[in-house]
């Protein structure tokens, strides 16, 4: 059984090797430059700028997949949350844990009066693709991503 809790700073080094499974899936593992000091500064400092919800195996108490997530601001819709990334451990995919994670991060954006939620998925993950179909989502066209690296 899966139970879905808000994540804590003691969560944060299983937090961050979720991160790094998640980078190595998206061929990126080179692109991670945060650390686990990093994460727990600013998810746990003074001024939080991340939010975590966390999914256990009751059975062993390990974290099995996470939701990470923060608030923005549109000029256009109000506050809206912003969901950074969705990670499920590799053994717990296509059990429903996913399911459970975006279904806390929905009613935590409801429960704290945002507007709606956004996210991005890579246009090769169709497993991702089809998984966020379920729950109506659409998805723009016409936007370009920008980054600028400091």
């Amino acid at each position: 059984m899966i139970s879905i809790r808000p994540g804590t700073l003691e969560d944060i080094p299983e937090a961050f090797a979720l991160v790094m499974e998640l980078a190595v899936y998206e061929r990126a593992a080179d692109q991670v430059t945060n650390t686990v000091e990093q994460m727990a500064l600013d998810g746990f400092g003074p001024n939080p700028l991340f939010g975590m919800i966390m999914a256990e195996d009751s059975d062993t108490k390990n974290i099995v997949g996470m939701a990470l997530y923060f608030f923005r601001y549109s000029t256009w819709k109000g506050k809206r949350l912003y969901l950074e990334d969705i990670i499920v451990t590799e053994d717990f995919r296509g059990y429903g844990v996913g399911k459970l994670l975006l279904d806390a991060t929905i009613e935590m954006a409801r429960d704290t009066n945002c507007t709606g939620m956004m996210w991005q998925v890579l246009d090769w993950n169709e497993p991702a693709i089809g998984f966020y179909k379920q729950f109506g989502t659409r998805f723009d066209d016409g936007w370009t991503n920008c980054h600028l690296d400091f």
